[in-house]
C-alpha cells in the first residue's frame, strides 16, 4: 500500500516551488499538493491550483488575494490571506510535511511553525537557520522533528552521513564559482546585472543567483551546514567546482573522503527530501556521463576577489544576531543591486559597513532576531541613500 505525503509548499511559483510540483505531477501516488503559497505571483498560482486542486491556496498580497480568490470561485480550494494564515494551515492535520521555499527572512517564522506542529521540514530556506539557527535547531530536538536539507550541497552532505557511524574531520561544499570566479578585480568593477543572472550552471531564482556570484550564499550554506551537522566552522571548508557535478563531499578521520554526484538538477534534492527514507526512480533526471570525470577541476576560493564567503565566516563565528543582520543586510545589497542601484563590487562594502554599526545579542529571541533583521535593513537603506 503506498501512503501519499501531502506536501505544503511555501512559494509554489518561485524556482524551488516549481520544480517541486513538476516532482509531483510526475509521482502522483506518492505526493499531492494539499497548500500552496504566493506573495503576489496570482496568475501562476491560478493555474497551479487548478492543476493540483490543493486544499488551500494563501497570498500575502491583498490584490493578488483578490485575483486568486475571484479565479477559484466555484472550487473546492480555499483561498487564504496574511503570513498568519500560512501558520494556521501549517497546523492542519492534512499536512504531513511543509516544504520551505520561501526567500529571505520571511522563512523563520513558517519553519518555526511547521516544527511547532510537528510536520516534517523540507528546508530549501537557508535563511532560517542562518538568521535562527539556534531556535530552529532547539524546535526540532523539543518537538522530535525531522529537518530534510533541500540545497543540493547539503543535501549531499545529508546523504554522505547516511549509515556512517565514523567520526567527521571535515566537510567540503562544493560551489560553483559563479558567472565571476575567473575575472580579476579590474573586471569585477564593470560586471552588469545580466551578468550575473547567467549562473554556469544552475537554474535559480534572481536572489540566490546573485548570492552565488558573490558567494554570499556558499557563506550562508557554511552556516547552514553548522546547524544542520553540528560541525565547528573550522571543518567546513569551501571549495570551487566549476563543473557542479560533485554536489558535496565529507572526509572522515580514516582519510578517506565520500562524495555525492549526479548531474545539476535541484529536482533531484528536492525528490530526495520528499521521499526520504526512500530513493524513488526519477527517469526524467539527466544521467552522469562517465567522461565527465576527466574535466572535475577543485580551486580553493579566491577570498581577495569574494570578501563576502569570509564575513559569512566571521559572522558564524561571532554568533548571536550577527548571522541574522549579516542576512538582513545582504537581502538589502542584493535587491538594490538587481535594481542597478548598486556596484556589484559595493555589495560586500555595504553589508561590511552595516553589520559594524548593529548591537550584538548573545542569544536572541525570535523577537529580537526581527529587531535586529528591521534595525539592519534600516541601516542599510540608509547608507544606501547617503552613499
Amino acid at each position: 500500500m503506498i501512503f501519499q505525503k501531502r506536501v505544503a509548499i511555501l512559494g509554489s511559483t518561485g524556482s524551488i516551488g516549481i520544480q517541486a510540483l513538476d516532482i509531483i505531477r510526475r509521482h502522483p501516488s506518492y505526493f499531492s499538493a494539499q497548500v500552496l503559497t504566493a506573495r503576489k505571483s496570482y496568475d501562476l498560482l491560478i493555474r497551479q491550483a487548478l492543476e493540483f486542486k490543493p486544499e488551500a491556496v494563501v497570498l500575502t498580497n491583498k490584490d493578488a488575494w483578490n485575483k486568486v480568490r475571484e479565479a477559484l470561485k466555484g472550487t473546492e480550494t480555499k483561498v487564504l490571506y496574511g503570513k498568519d494564515s500560512i501558520e494556521h494551515v501549517l497546523s492542519w492535520d492534512t499536512v504531513d510535511l511543509v516544504l520551505n521555499a520561501l526567500v529571505g527572512f520571511a522563512g523563520l517564522g513558517p519553519s518555526l511553525e511547521a516544527l511547532k506542529n510537528k510536520k516534517t521540514l523540507a528546508l530549501a530556506n537557508k535563511e532560517s537557520l542562518v538568521a535562527g539557527g539556534h531556535l530552529v535547531m532547539a524546535e526540532a530536538s523539543l518537538t522530535g522533528t525531522s529537518i530534510l536539507p533541500v540545497d543540493s550541497e547539503h543535501s549531499a552532505i545529508f546523504q554522505c552521513l547516511l549509515g556512517e557511524q565514523a567520526v567527521v574531520e571535515k566537510m567540503i561544499l562544493t560551489a560553483s564559482g559563479g558567472p565571476f570566479f575567473t575575472l580579476s578585480p579590474e573586471e569585477l568593477e564593470t560586471v552588469t546585472k545580466a551578468q550575473a543572472l547567467a549562473h554556469p550552471t544552475w537554474n535559480m531564482g534572481a536572489k540566490v543567483t546573485i548570492d552565488s556570484a558573490t558567494l554570499m550564499n556558499k557563506g550562508m550554506e557554511v552556516i547552514e551546514a553548522f546547524w544542520l551537522f553540528g560541525q565547528p566552522a573550522e571543518q567546513i571548508e569551501v571549495m570551487i567546482h566549476p563543473q557542479s557535478l560533485i554536489h558535496s563531499m565529507v572526509q572522515f578521520s580514516d582519510g578517506v573522503i565520500k562524495a555525492q554526484m549526479g548531474c545539476p538538477d535541484m529536482r533531484l534534492p528536492i525528490l530526495f527530501a520528499l521521499s526520504y527514507p526512500r530513493r524513488m526512480d526519477f527517469a526524467q533526471a539527466p544521467r552522469m556521463d562517465i567522461s565527465h570525470f576527466r574535466s572535475m577541476e577543485f580551486f580553493h576560493p579566491p577570498l581577495d576577489k569574494f570578501p563576502c564567503l569570509t564575513m559569512a565566516y566571521e559572522a558564524l563565528r561571532k554568533g548571536g544576531n550577527i548571522p541574522c543582520a549579516l542576512n538582513a543586510v545582504n537581502e538589502i545589497a542584493v535587491e538594490a543591486f538587481l535594481e542597478e542601484k548598486l556596484r556589484f563590487i559595493a555589495i560586500p562594502k555595504l553589508i561590511s559597513q552595516t553589520l559594524g554599526k548593529i548591537t550584538f545579542m548573545d542569544n536572541p529571541t525570535f523577537t529580537q532576531l526581527k529587531d535586529t533583521h528591521n534595525e539592519a535593513q534600516r541601516v542599510a537603506q540608509h547608507l544606501l541613500l547617503s552613499s
